[in-house]
């Protein structure tokens, strides 16, 4: 602990020869080739992966209601393009009943795929514990289907809370002589959910998929970082393609493709660096003379 808040220390009085590191050591272990990857496949696994969950929650929750909250939840993901995204999801849902044993098991494959890129992506980035500790295969091929399961148990909660609140929207309440509505509270409310949810997620993601026990510190502010510079940048990508992109005009019909792969290569990007500031703090912690070293040769 000690150790933990004197390398801390020495990051706050350095920010500028610690950020120069870090993005020297991301360049080294080629953070864009792997977030390109993790991208791709993330882009591979999204539409399956929300489509069973969709079928899976279904049986237990309305239908309509779910589709607003995985709408809700790719908005964070994937600006401006959401609605076509989960459109595809929701056409999956009209026609499941095509879709036999194989198919499920097929799209279920295809859901892990991006978990499992990620994993490896994090096995560069902390390639100092890499060559010291090893992780079971059967570990490695339990983790992408235990996050799908925790995705949806996790959008399970948050539409019954939506739902909740969607119920009080109406509802009125005097104080004093005023008449107070619950409707901007409840957006409110939905909104930060959804961040804390998204929070949580990448507190979670820099926890797991390093190999050994990585701080919860460390960890907590990853992604409460992480978080927050990818809700400003989301903003921006909203704008930039409702006022000065030509991606409609260049790529057509591919248009929401393009969309989506860059605005999840972005996140992803976002993601990675915030591991490998982690990585930093980690290498420096368990052994100060391996802070140059990455997961590529120079």
């Amino acid at each position: 602990m000690k150790r933990d808040r004197k390398i801390t220390d020495m990051a706050l009085r350095q920010p500028g020869h610690f950020l120069l590191q870090v993005l020297r050591n991301f360049r080294a272990n080629q953070g864009m080739l792997l977030s390109g990857a993790v991208a791709y496949y993330t882009l591979l696994s999204i539409i399956p992966m929300f489509a069973l969950i969709l079928v899976g929650l279904s049986h237990f929750i309305d239908e309509q209601q779910l589709y607003n909250t995985i709408l809700t939840n790719l908005k964070l993901v994937i600006p401006g393009h959401a609605e076509r995204v989960a459109g595809q999801v929701w056409g999956f849902l009209e026609r499941r009943e095509l879709v036999g044993v194989f198919g499920i098991l097929f799209m279920l494959f295809f859901s892990s795929m991006a978990f499992t890129v990620l994993e490896s992506a994090m096995a560069v980035i902390f390639s100092h514990r890499v060559r010291k500790l090893r992780r079971h295969f059967l570990i490695s091929a339990i983790i992408p289907y235990a996050y799908i399961f925790l995705l949806g148990l996790g959008l399970m909660v948050v539409t019954l809370v939506a739902g909740a609140l969607h119920a009080l929207k109406d509802t009125h309440i005097i104080i004093l002589g005023w008449d107070l509505s619950l409707e901007a509270t409840s957006r409110i409310a939905l909104y930060l959910s959804g961040m804390l949810g998204m929070v949580i997620m990448l507190t979670s993601l820099y926890m797991v998929m390093p190999v050994g026990r990585i701080s919860v510190r460390h960890a907590l502010i990853g992604g409460t970082t992480a978080t927050v510079l990818w809700e400003i940048i989301r903003h921006i990508l909203v704008w930039y393609y409702s006022t000065l992109s030509l991606v409609n005009v260049i790529y057509g019909s591919l248009a929401t493709a393009v969309v989506a792969l860059l605005s999840i290569e972005v996140a992803v990007i976002i993601l990675l660096l915030g591991a490998q500031v982690i990585a930093e703090f980690d290498r420096k912690a368990l052994d100060p003379m391996d802070s140059e070293k990455s997961g590529f040769p120079r």
